[in-house]
């Protein structure tokens, strides 16, 4: 059987997938936040004095990393499927490579040199200041090409949201490629328009990491 490749659906089906685009846009970006801060946070947890809080950050933290973002996506989705899709998206995205973000986090902390903090104890600096001031600038600004990366891979990850019924692009293409019997072109074009918005970031951050000496 010859498969006739139909030119059109390209046009066609590209306002369709546009519209799903902006969606896995708003995803990653609103996730990449949530991860940040949430990595952050992961992070300084684990630096806490007592093992009541870094024990039980590390385990939820492992279990996260544990597990796919395909059942984690689901999971939630079955057990809190009065809110709305996407939001459960951005959520779980979020909270998914928090897990990562916060390891990228802790490696940058831990490169600040102990003179740093050595210095800050006989400034008589508050705990506050000191990681405002002096610790989080520089792990931030060693850790910064891995955040990044991060969020090209969670752009890339995206598709997955169509599990949980989210509008973003590849579930616009399925849909399309189901009523006009075109997978072949829209996946295509789909996989064409993340190349097309990925590639340009990556370059940016290997400008990035060569600037800042990584």
């Amino acid at each position: 059987m010859n498969y006739e490749w139909k030119w059109d659906a390209f046009g066609d089906s590209f306002p369709l997938l546009l519209d799903g685009f902006w969606t896995t846009l708003l995803a990653t970006a609103l996730g990449t936040l949530v991860a940040a801060v949430l990595g952050l946070f992961v992070a300084m947890a684990g630096r806490a004095p007592t093992r009541w809080v870094r024990l039980p950050v590390k385990a939820v933290m492992e279990f996260i990393r544990s597990t796919p973002l395909l059942v984690q996506l689901a999971g939630t989705w079955a057990v809190f499927n009065t809110v709305e899709p996407l939001v459960i998206g951005i959520v779980v995205l979020g909270v998914h490579y928090a897990s990562y973000m916060g390891e990228a986090y802790r490696a940058g902390i831990d490169a600040v040199p102990k003179g740093q903090w050595e210095a800050c104890r006989a400034l008589s600096m508050s705990p506050r200041r000191t990681w405002q001031a002096v610790i989080l600038p520089q792990a931030v600004r060693n850790v910064l090409p891995a955040l990044g990366n991060y969020a090209i891979a969670m752009f890339k990850e995206t598709p997955l949201l169509a599990v949980i019924t989210v509008g973003e692009m590849v579930l616009q293409a399925r849909e399309y490629g189901s009523a006009h019997f075109a997978y072949a072109e829209t996946f295509t074009l789909a996989g064409l328009i993340f190349l097309v918005a990925s590639y340009p970031t990556s370059l940016l951050m290997r400008k990035l990491e060569k600037r800042l000496g990584h």
